[in-house]
């Protein structure tokens, strides 16, 4: 009797965050150019996403009808409606075609203030109106002794997973973006070997809360070309920086995640 085969992997996750680098005609060329890479994304069995402006979400949302492509936002306010000034309502964000929000990027809490439990209400804000979370979580403190690195990683970003998942549903969908903040705008990631061991340390923390909902593990902090191949074993996708806003990068890294 022939082997079976192996079971089908789990879709492995790509994307990108223009922050605030484009102007409103450049956001729109970029994602233009962004669709015409779905048939490759398609083929490569990843689930690829863009995270644009708040402004150019709604003529963004037009241009990926259709395409497999997801729409992403990159924060969101943790009430739906009210006298919240200057605040986006992820009630709005769901309305206007978003499927993924980024929360918590070490920006945000390095220049707002953004703490663990306003990551958490935004989160449950995000998947009550039935959009997934992307928390991004990661270490500021940095270690040049291996073993302790990945131990100062792993207590660092153990209260940020577990704050945010407590006020999930157990069913939830998550997205986990690994960005060690010390890596973040670097001119190389962090290394393959401690990128893997914290991401397999993070995910058995996962795994220990029994939740049932899937949990993707992405790895951000100077992500680009030849990133994946050295953390294939370790991560289920990669959140691109400034690498990916030359869609030339972002193809190639679609090739690299498709090979087996």
């Amino acid at each position: 009797m022939p082997p079976l085969p192996p079971p089908p992997r789990e879709k492995r996750l790509l994307g990108t965050s223009l922050k605030m680098y484009f102007d409103l005609p450049t956001t729109l060329q970029y994602i233009s150019a962004v669709v015409q890479l779905a048939p490759a994304a398609e083929a490569a069995n990843i689930d690829l996403f863009v995270i644009p402006d708040f402004v150019t979400l709604l003529p963004s949302a037009e241009k990926l009808k259709g395409t497999g492509i997801i729409l992403g936002a990159q924060d969101c306010y943790s009430e739906d409606k009210g006298a919240f000034t200057g605040e986006v309502s992820p009630l709005v964000l769901k309305q206007a075609g978003v499927g993924v929000v980024e929360l918590g990027h070490a920006e945000r809490r390095r220049l707002f203030g953004e703490t663990d439990a306003d990551v958490a209400k935004k989160a449950a804000a995000v998947v009550r109106n039935g959009m997934t979370p992307l928390i991004c979580i990661g270490e500021k403190n940095k270690s040049n002794i291996a073993s302790q690195a990945v131990g100062i990683a792993v207590s660092e970003c153990k209260p940020q997973i577990l704050t945010a998942l407590s006020g999930l549903p157990d069913d939830a969908d998550v997205i986990l973006a690994y960005e060690p903040v010390w890596a973040i705008g670097a001119s190389e990631p962090a290394g393959a070997d401690h990128v893997v061991a914290v991401v397999q340390n993070l995910r058995a923390l996962v795994e220990e809360t029994g939740r049932k909902g899937r949990t993707r593990i992405v790895y951000g902090g100077s992500a680009g070309p030849g990133t994946f191949g050295k953390l294939r074993e370790g991560v289920d996708g990669l959140f691109l920086g400034r690498f990916a806003h030359d869609v030339g990068n972002l193809k190639k890294v679609i090739e690299e995640m498709g090979e087996k």
